[in-house]
């Protein structure tokens, strides 16, 4: 009783459970309202009707997910009044349009020092014609060239990350750019902290981006604040705000910290204690992470520098030059192979993530090893998988044995019985929650970065990862997940199969409205 008591009263002091209720009052407000309306003549109530068949309309002949057409068709044809209702509450909201526009604007001021090198794009033409495609796809679709000159590390979990983040911080001359989805209080993000303020008070240039909903319940209100007054220049991410609308739908779930324009480090780890191990949540914690340093770490700079200018809606052009690496250290930067840090953002009509993932996966030969927290995944992502495995392909997918959101746990599980029955191998990793978001491909290609396998990912949600040809740090990528696989259980045809009726039928309504979640 007491325990049960302590969680509903930490249920009623916590930020969201307010933000939530504030939201549910307007929606229930706002259909009691259409409701009334509807009643109060037939013609409305018609009039509701044929609005509804003109949206589904319009949705069916938009060059969308056919997944979100048929969730949006479900919902308005079947309740008209709530569907209607809910599609002009969370259409394409003005501010979007506006956060679009800023962002073609600064890709345009800086496309001049975002141009493919034409030796390095000549030298992997030449080495494989199949990998300089696929780059070239990502340069051209998301502006952010191939390079070469940079060397890679790879980290299995963020236990090993987090010292070798630390010692590189405390080594920064010029600027410090650091952009998460989630950061909260604890032994992680005070080390950092202290390092920033001293680095601050030495006169480097630290800024800081964090999501606003992704740190609702983890950061204080107003937390921007106290980071300004210890030095650190700070901007929040599409502020969370209790009021019905699509943008709060689109988060900044980039991880990225980028030190004097030659070092980067990117992945699935955010600055959590959880994320380092010192924090147990839903058992051990695995997580990956890379390092780079060298010439590709210049696309990550460009990526904060956009991102800073859009929240800040500031007029003035940024003059790019001035954070070129070669302007900060004269080292010879070393490492083999090609490697494109790119980013993807939710407000044009390009899924760079996904495509990415498919190119990866329509063009292995041997193999692709997938890590993902979650695997809700659209038909085109399917087929492309099954395919794979019914072509010879040694396709092999991890998720997680411990979840975190239990529903969405249930959602990604109901997507196995296609996968297995057509060749796919399925491994649930046993001690805990999987968070790592890797693809590794035939000994050659690789991706690692904050690009899940879900709807929000991949569609909503502003990302970035690292693609990677003929680097060492592949050998490291596969390794790892091998030996992986000896703390994961196989998951059979069978485990599908026996599932209990009232779980396939949960899973089916899951599936059905997957986009919407």
């Amino acid at each position: 009783m007491l325990l049960l008591l302590r969680k509903l009263l930490k249920l009623l002091f916590n930020r969201i459970f307010y933000v939530v209720f504030a939201m549910l009052i307007q929606l229930g407000w706002i259909f009691v309202m259409v409701l009334k309306i509807a009643a109060f003549s037939r013609y409305v109530d018609i009039f509701i009707g044929i609005v509804g068949v003109l949206i589904v309309l319009w949705i069916v002949n938009k060059e969308i997910n056919p997944s979100y057409k048929l969730a949006w068709t479900m919902l308005i044809l079947s309740l008209p009044i709530l569907g209607v209702t809910l599609y002009f509450l969370f259409g394409k909201s003005r501010i979007a349009s506006i956060m679009d526009r800023q962002f073609v604007k600064r890709i345009e001021e800086s496309s001049e020092l975002m141009q493919d090198d034409p030796e390095t794009v000549s030298g992997l033409w030449e080495r494989d014609p199949s990998a300089a495609m696929q780059s070239h796809y990502i340069s051209s679709a998301s502006h952010f060239p191939v390079h070469q000159n940079t060397s890679a590390e790879y980290f299995q979990v963020g236990d090993d990350m987090f010292p070798v983040l630390v010692k590189e911080l405390k080594q920064a001359k010029k600027y410090i750019f650091i952009e998460y989805f989630i950061i909260n209080d604890g032994v992680m993000w005070q080390t950092i902290l202290d390092i920033l303020e001293q680095k601050a008070a030495e006169g480097v240039d630290v800024r800081l981006i964090y999501d606003g909903f992704g740190c609702l319940t983890t950061l204080p209100h107003k937390y921007y604040e106290e980071l300004r007054k210890k030095g650190i220049t700070c901007q929040v991410f599409n502020p969370f705000r209790p009021i019905l609308n699509i943008i709060q739908n689109n988060r900044d779930h980039r991880k990225l910290c980028i030190i004097d324009g030659w070092v980067g480090f990117t992945g699935g780890i955010n600055l959590s204690d959880e994320y380092i191990n010192q924090k147990e949540r839903f058992g051990h914690w695995k997580d990956t992470a890379i390092m780079l340093k060298g010439e590709a770490v210049w696309n990550m700079t460009v990526m904060f520098l956009h991102m800073w200018a859009v929240i800040g809606r500031t007029e003035e052009k940024i003059d790019y030059e001035v954070y070129l690496p070669h302007r900060n250290h004269q080292e010879q930067f070393m490492g083999n192979g090609f490697v494109q840090p790119f980013c993807d953002t939710p407000l044009d009509e390009e899924i760079v993530g996904e495509n990415v993932y498919l190119n990866i996966i329509n063009k292995a030969r041997r193999y692709v090893y997938i890590c993902t927290p979650y695997l809700i995944i659209d038909n085109e992502m399917m087929t492309a998988l099954c395919l794979a495995a019914k072509n010879g392909v040694d396709v092999r997918i991890m998720t997680p044995g411990t979840p975190d959101k239990k529903l969405v746990f249930l959602l990604t599980q109901s997507y196995y019985r296609q996968l297995l029955e057509n060749g796919v191998k399925i491994y649930e990793y046993q001690p805990g929650f999987l968070h790592a978001k890797t693809f590794v491909c035939d000994d050659e290609i690789a991706v690692v970065g904050t690009i899940n396998l879900d709807y929000r990912s991949l569609y909503l949600h502003f990302e970035d990862g690292v693609w990677i040809y003929g680097n060492d740090v592949i050998w490291s990528m596969k390794e790892d997940f091998v030996q992986t696989l000896e703390d994961c259980h196989t998951v059979p045809l069978e485990f599908c199969k026996n599932r209990k009726i009232p779980v396939r039928i949960m899973q089916n309504v899951l599936r059905a409205f997957a986009p919407m979640l």
